[in-house]
């Protein structure tokens, strides 16, 4: 594993990798989302509302796996100490955070029709606009420490605080009454109809390798940020020896 935490490796790998996830995943995902916009037949209770399905159920997964993806990343930069762990961390949040707002934007507008109101604060809803805030300061928190250039072990601890919120974002429709509807996917079974199964499907793939596809790409951006600015430090150095 360390072998493939070394910049120069996963340079090498992600070189190619980047622009494959990211034309796979748009090809994917927007394939998906045309099916549904133009196949999709209106459901019984939420009429054409339901076009919106895949792209609010992909933010969602999203949204939650950006976390996770921090969680895992933060784990391994206080345990092992992988050079990498805390640059992929920080290159999840910002797509994290992106898929977590359209998820909350596409629920309003599906909820306006079918619940009849843009908002509720129920368990789901409320803990899925905490994801976001937790987001907003995890962004904020690792960039104000790479630009003071201090340890990132305290954004590390707060990636993993924060995945507490993940199981409550995941149980919450189960331990609180709630207008948002019930797990429809649940571990080997599956309460949606095939029509409407397949493009969610295909269409939360398609949003995972461009999610993929992203990070890796902030990744690069990041490490070239970081090896720019040592280069900097070093030409500052022999200048000041040089007095």
């Amino acid at each position: 594993m360390h072998g493939f935490a070394n910049p120069a490796r996963f340079l090498r790998i992600a070189t190619w990798l980047t622009p494959l996830l990211l034309v796979s995943g748009l090809v994917l995902g927007m394939g998906a989302l045309g099916w549904a916009w133009f196949n999709y037949p209106p459901d019984r209770l939420m009429g054409d509302s339901v076009k919106i399905l895949p792209l609010h159920v992909a933010t969602a997964w999203l949204g939650m796996g950006g976390w996770m993806s921090i969680a895992i990343a933060s784990l391994v930069e206080l345990v092992w100490r992988h050079p990498l762990a805390a640059i992929a961390a920080r290159a999840s949040a910002v797509p994290g955070a992106v898929f977590t707002f359209v998820c909350l934007a596409t629920g309003s507008i599906w909820g306006r029709p079918t619940w009849g109101t843009w908002w509720v604060w129920d368990g789901r809803l409320t803990s899925m606009l905490v994801l976001l805030f937790l987001y907003f300061g995890y962004i904020a928190l690792s960039g104000a420490l790479a630009r003071e250039g201090a340890s990132t072990r305290i954004a590390a601890i707060f990636g993993l605080v924060g995945a507490i919120n993940i199981p409550i974002i995941n149980r919450s429709v189960v331990w609180w009454n709630s207008l948002h509807q019930p797990p429809s996917i649940t571990m080997g079974n599956s309460a949606i109809d095939p029509a409407f199964l397949y493009p969610l499907l295909i269409c939360t793939l398609g949003f995972s390798l461009l999610f993929g596809g992203v990070v890796l790409a902030r990744m690069r951006t990041i490490l070239a940020e970081v090896q720019a600015e040592a280069r900097l430090r070093r030409k500052a150095m022999q200048a000041a020896e040089g007095f």
